[in-house]
């Protein structure tokens, strides 16, 4: 039989024991937190819990009024004239850690029914191979005692944790990243928020939406800086007409605690202050002190493994998913880099990693998904492709629920109208981008799009309108 030794259990990991015992591995995985890793336990799971009371805070806010509902509320101040409601963090975050602790449970039951061995520890890979290709893996048990596992095939999926500023590190009461807010029992009066990028936008928004005043301390011009600029520009908007402070082209260089506040200076002298600060300034790989370079696993600068399309590194037997090849950090790649994995090593049939088919969302209200090429790509020339974007204003069933941000946006090649890329800024767009991505992997044109039924009225006829609009175009075009 053939043996597996997995090391580390997040989406990468604990996605590969599945395959792997269900192709007929012998497979144990090797996870020092609990399976599910960061996504489940501190990160994936817990911020769209978090996420989702704030959505619903937000979706009243911005609406109740225009659609006729009416508060009992007596006397509110001039502050609260737009928020009836408050939230409770201390038992949302018993909430969201429940719920991660209840999906790690249920990942763990399900990888053990399919036959793999969990062992609660640390991983290192051994440098050297035996004669018969196996290698060696040292497992630190969580009571100090070691095992040796021989594995005929090591898969790497160690994950990522938050980067640190020096002069800024987390106290886990003031000074945070987004592993720590959870253990927060009352909502800060005032947040300020260091990142712009995904983790930043996201929680910046939810404390917003929660009732804390947010200030996002941006390095760049914009929020969202790898983000589609019409999605990132409609955010941003968003974020300031709800009374975000956002302040861009400004670098944070420290944050210290001033009694019960924290100042924040940034890279030009001006000093920010704040009840507290959250840390999301990026993430540092998993991947120091566990062999692999004397293995011979090849690590970029950044620390990241290297690995080819179908997730092997540049040892022999090993091979790495998830965040800690940098790929792209998303729990839907790391699962799939893992699944690869095991196809390729146990023989199966296999697609090598295609991110041209990869849908990404970002949990901020709106949300933005995305699938394909992008305007970026299709600006500078890496794809001709033609685009028609159509604001939801225009849409029948936004108009209904009171729906005034967003839009939807396609791009598909001229000359077959085969449809490469998408994004949607809506509610739920998560779950809106998914037709767009049935379209990019199975290489679909606008005409077929177009032509199938939508249900009326519903937000989804926008995909199939501007479908028909870069139809239309096209065929304009052709005469």
């Amino acid at each position: 039989m053939t043996r597996i030794v997995i090391i580390g259990g997040g989406p990468g990991g604990y996605e590969a024991a599945l395959v792997a015992a269900q192709l007929g591995g012998e497979v144990t995985v090797v996870d020092c937190d609990g399976l599910g890793g960061a996504s489940v336990l501190t990160d994936c799971v817990p911020s769209k819990t978090l996420i989702a009371t704030a959505e619903v805070m937000t979706t009243f806010d911005s609406s109740y009024e225009e659609l006729g509902i009416t508060v009992a509320h007596e006397n509110p101040s001039a502050d609260e004239r737009h928020r009836v409601h408050g939230v409770d963090l201390g038992k949302v975050n018993r909430r969201v850690k429940r719920l991660a602790l209840a999906q790690s449970h249920d990942i763990t039951a399900s990888v053990t029914r399919a036959g793999a061995r969990v062992l609660r520890g640390r991983g290192r890979v051994e440098p050297t191979q035996a004669p018969d290709g196996s290698r060696a893996v040292t497992v630190t048990m969580a009571d100090g005692t070691t095992d040796t596992l021989t594995a005929d095939a090591v898969l790497i999926a160690t994950g990522a944790h938050p980067r640190e500023i020096p002069d800024a590190l987390p106290d886990g009461e003031r000074i945070l990243n987004w592993t720590q807010v959870y253990d927060l029992e009352e909502l800060p009066e005032e947040l300020i928020v260091v990142g712009s990028g995904v983790t930043g936008a996201e929680f910046a928004g939810a404390y917003q939406a929660l009732g804390s005043k947010v200030t996002l301390v941006s390095s760049r011009d914009r929020v969202l800086p790898g983000e589609d600029p019409d999605a990132a520009a409609v955010l941003e908007d968003v974020f300031r007409r709800r009374g975000m402070n956002v302040m861009a082209r400004s670098r944070a260089a420290a944050a210290k605690r001033i009694g019960d506040r924290v100042e924040v200076t940034l890279a030009d002298g001006r000093v920010i202050s704040g009840t507290h600060c959250l840390m999301a300034v990026g993430s540092i790989p998993n991947t120091a002190g566990i062999g692999l370079e004397e293995a011979g696993v090849r690590l970029k600068e950044s620390g990241h493994i290297w690995t080819d399309r179908v997730s092997r590194t540049t040892a022999p037997g090993i091979y790495a998913a998830g965040d800690c090849t940098g790929v792209l950090a998303l729990a839907s790649v790391a699962a799939m880099q893992g699944r690869i994995a095991m196809y390729h090593f146990l023989g199966d049939a296999v697609a090598p990693l295609d991110l041209k088919t990869v849908s990404a969302n970002v949990f901020t209200d709106p949300e933005i998904a995305t699938v394909g090429y992008s305007q970026a790509d299709v600006d500078n020339g890496t794809i001709d492709a033609r685009m028609v974007k159509l604001p939801l204003l225009r849409n029948p069933r936004a108009k209904m629920q009171g729906i005034r941000d967003g839009f939807v946006k396609l791009f598909c090649r001229p000359g077959t109208g085969i449809v490469v890329g998408g994004v949607v800024v809506a509610p739920r767009a998560s779950e809106l981008i998914h037709p767009i991505s049935i379209a990019v992997d199975n290489n679909l044109t606008v005409e077929q799009i177009a032509n199938a039924f939508t249900v009326y009225p519903s937000l989804s006829g926008s995909v199939a309108e501007v479908a028909r609009q870069l139809h239309n175009r096209k065929t304009a075009q052709g005469r």
